[in-house]
């Protein structure tokens, strides 16, 4: 029995070998093996696969050489299902790459063949891309659309194609000139430092030209002679995307030029070298629909032909194997108008510190201006700053005051001074002695009565403030906007003398220049406004990436988000009242200079912001105005009073504007 037992045992194990032998066919080693092959020709380095009839580091380089012209791409490299013959196997290798906007996929059959207990891939071109012989690379061309305009009111064209020169030293045409010498001449010429300048030029190869200066060709002062005269110094006509003069909405648009190598790093393969892309403003947000797409060919070419013995061959001995089409980008469409625009820049012309001018038409919310003055160092105060509004906030004051049971008739108590939980509030110097006491809200709006408002403290919430405000379109989301811009913020929340200073436009209540200005144009238009200022935000081209952007994108700041909506928008009897107030302020209050600007009654209120530590603090100047279908804000930091300092500013604009 136990023999028995034992033979059986043994014919099991018998039976078992076999099958475990049939199972093991080869099969597992060989999707190991194209599994290592996948993954290094996606790594681009094959270094480790072993290979029949290629050394593995030749096969390595020869992978680099080939596709070298791709660099810094890399694909990514799937097997397929292996398919066994013994000892052969084919395997498909799906390949895909990202080539600019596009991706460009192909499939090749990978050999494998079993040597002792290892298998070995069979060497060919073709591994890498199909067809590709032995002594063929492949290379790469692309073509670059023009750059779309930047277009304002009535199609204006804001940023075009403008002709400018290239100033710079042409090395070939030195001779036996000192390249430091004609590089401080020209220096000198076009006003660079001649020292840096000097360094580029002897750094740069001997065939190479240094750009000292680009200038416009119009108004250009310094001409082709002059240039000339210097050993070297040329001048090289281009065109490039440029606003009408270099100041223009500067910190609004942004900027174009040549891509650098951040921008084409961060790019993901949608820039190259050469590529004209964005800086700041519209330009970076929306870059992609200005650019458009770039068209791009992959061909294979023998190596190492010269450029004669290319032109003797079809098409230049190129075998196209994937291409992009160009696509021309979208001209980005604005509300802007350029001469409102202009004419808002020229006004702050000579203003020191940071300042801006913003106009919208009420009726359509169309911002027609936003201008941030030389004092702002490119920032774009206009749209961006985040300041305290002072006493133009009293016009939100007003409405909740209104909304409580008051009118522009109503008395209301004007005190010299008003403390509050031990601090003292007082008027602005020279505020009138004969509109102290009991006095119409009409006639504390006009001469902006700071302790008659804060009065109001305890019959009008902070949260009442709060609603008032976005009845009014402060701090309230701009969905049809297009630009990154801080929208207002009016604390819900406020107790004691932040309530207080709330009151008159301090403590955490915060506006910029284009949220006041459609403060003041919710008024006239007597509902709330929303600005509009790009008008196709959604049309860059198919398959290009999204702005860069959010429509309403701020500065970080820890202010809280906008309101989706208005709660509660302000009615057209509301808006009267304050209409009426405002116009009070130029007939008997501090804007009486804005009664001789021609046309429609100008409508204002004017605003001094405290700001800082210093005593007497600093303040920050603001005035608000309603001028027909215009509604204009204009600020001045740490510029005294808003009466004073803004107000003549919007005075010298709104008779301008016409």
């Amino acid at each position: 029995m136990g023999k028995i037992q034992t033979l059986s045992l043994g014919l099991v194990g018998l039976l078992l070998g076999t099958v475990l032998v049939a199972c093991d066919d080869g099969r597992a080693g060989a999707q190991d093996a194209a599994k290592q092959l996948a993954s290094a020709v996606a790594a681009l380095d094959v270094g480790s696969v072993p290979f029949e009839g290629k050394d593995s580091a030749a096969a390595n380089d020869r992978l680099h050489e080939a596709f070298k012209a791709l660099d810094p791409a890399k694909p990514t490299v799937q097997s397929g299902e292996l398919k066994l013959d013994k000892d052969t196997a084919t395997v498909p290798l799906d390949y895909s790459w990202k080539i600019g906007s596009g991706e460009w996929k192909y499939t090749v059959t990978a050999q494998l063949k079993k040597s002792g207990d290892k298998w070995l891939t069979v060497w060919s071109p073709g591994l890498l891309v199909p067809g590709l012989a032995e002594g063929e690379i492949l290379g790469t061309s692309s073509q670059s659309p023009s750059r779309a305009d930047i277009l304002g009111a009535g199609d204006a064209k804001l940023v075009t194609y403008r002709p400018v020169v290239h100033v710079g030293i042409d090395k070939p045409r030195l001779g036996a000139a000192d390249p430091a010498a004609s590089a401080t001449k020209l220096a000198g010429l076009v006003g660079v430092d001649p020292a840096a300048y000097a360094q580029q030029v002897q750094a740069a190869g001997a065939e190479g030209f240094v750009t000292a200066i680009t200038l416009r060709e119009d108004g250009r002062t310094i001409s082709d002679n002059q240039i000339g005269e210097i050993p070297g110094a040329r001048a090289i006509r281009d065109w490039l995307p440029l606003a009408p003069t270099r100041t223009f909405a500067r910190a609004l648009l942004g900027s174009a030029g040549e891509a650098n190598a951040e921008q084409i790093e961060k790019s993901g393969g949608s820039l190259q070298a050469g590529d004209t892309t964005g800086t700041g403003g519209l330009q970076q947000q929306y870059d992609a629909q200005l650019r458009g797409t770039n068209g791009i060919q992959v061909f294979a070419q023998t190596a190492g032909l010269t450029a004669e013995q290319r032109q003797g061959l079809l098409n230049g001995g190129r075998r196209i194997l994937f291409q992009v089409e160009m696509k021309v980008g979208t001209p980005l469409k604005t509300t802007l108008d350029p001469k409102l625009q202009q004419l808002a820049e020229d006004t702050l012309a000579k203003v020191g510190p940071a300042s801006a001018i913003v106009a919208l038409r009420p009726s359509s919310g169309a911002v027609l201006a936003a201008a941030s003055g030389p004092g702002s160092n490119g920032y774009d105060t206009a749209m961006l700053g985040q300041y305290a509004p002072g006493s133009i906030f009293k016009i939100v004051d007003s409405l909740a005051m209104i909304r409580n049971g008051m009118t522009p008739d109503s008395k209301v108590d004007c005190p010299a001074t008003l403390t509050v939980d031990g601090r003292t509030f007082k008027n602005a110097e020279g505020y009138p002695a004969s509109s102290l006491g009991s006095v119409a809200l009409r006639d504390a709006f006009a001469h902006s009565c700071n302790t008659a408002f804060i009065n109001a403290r305890d019959t009008v919430s902070q949260a009442q403030l709060e609603s008032a405000a976005t009845s009014l379109g402060v701090a309230v989301e701009a969905p049809k906007l297009g630009a990154a811009a801080f929208l207002g913020s009016v604390p819900g929340e406020a107790a004691g003398t932040e309530h207080a200073a709330s009151m008159i436009g301090q403590g955490k209540v915060l506006l910029s220049p284009l949220s006041a200005a459609v403060m003041a144009g919710s008024v006239a238009k007597g509902a709330p406004v929303s600005p509009v200022l790009v008008l196709n935000p959604n049309a860059a081209a198919a398959g290009s990436a999204a702005p860069t952007a959010g429509a309403t994108a701020a500065p970080s700041s820890s202010a809280p988000a906008p309101a989706k909506s208005a709660g509660t928008p302000v009615t057209a009897a509301e808006a009267a009242s304050l209409a009426d107030m405002m116009r009070a302020v130029v007939t008997s209050g501090h804007a009486g200079f804005l009664a001789a600007v021609p046309g429609a009654p100008v409508g204002a209120k004017t605003g001094t912001a405290e700001f800082g530590k210093d005593n007497p603090p600093k303040t920050h100047a603001w005035i608000v105005a309603v001028h027909g279908d215009l509604a204009v804000a204009v600020f001045v930091e740490d510029g005294g009073l808003g009466a004073t300092t803004s107000g003549p500013l919007l005075k010298e604009f709104l008779t301008a504007a016409g």
